[in-house]
């Protein structure tokens, strides 16, 4: 596979990735009002929670997130820069990328975490095991 293609795999995942936060808490905060009982799953909201904190994290200590990271090294290797990735790696790099300045990003993180620590709360995960 070229680094091309593995730079567009890379931003692939990246966007799952923020898809699973972003769309994690949507799905808890519809599960709270419907009633649904697997937004209550420890492991879900443990690996949710876990997701944002680490990029809230990352953006406080002013770390690169590492997919950022590896997919710009990745795009440096094959000689391309983000608008010369093919159209669904800039579509997808679209989603997820916008030129704001790194204070807005840092507070959006922030904010959305607490968000999420807030559900925690208010929407309960299960932490007994069934039996």
């Amino acid at each position: 596979m070229s680094d091309a293609m593995l730079a567009d795999l890379v931003v692939a995942v990246h966007v799952a990735y923020v898809g699973f936060v972003v769309g994690g808490l949507l799905a808890i905060v519809l599960g709270a009002l419907l009633r649904w009982q697997w937004v209550r799953n420890r492991w879900f909201r443990l690996l949710h929670t876990l997701a944002i904190l680490i990029v809230a994290g990352e953006a406080l200590a002013n770390v690169d997130c590492p997919l950022t990271v590896w997919e710009n090294e990745l795009r440096i290797r094959a000689g391309q820069d983000v608008s010369e990735a093919t159209f669904i790696g800039r579509c997808l790099h679209d989603l997820i990328f916008f030129d704001f300045p790194p204070w807005i990003f840092t507070s959006a993180y922030v904010g959305f975490a607490l968000l999420v620590l807030a559900t925690l709360v208010f929407v309960p995960p299960c932490w007994r095991a069934a039996h």
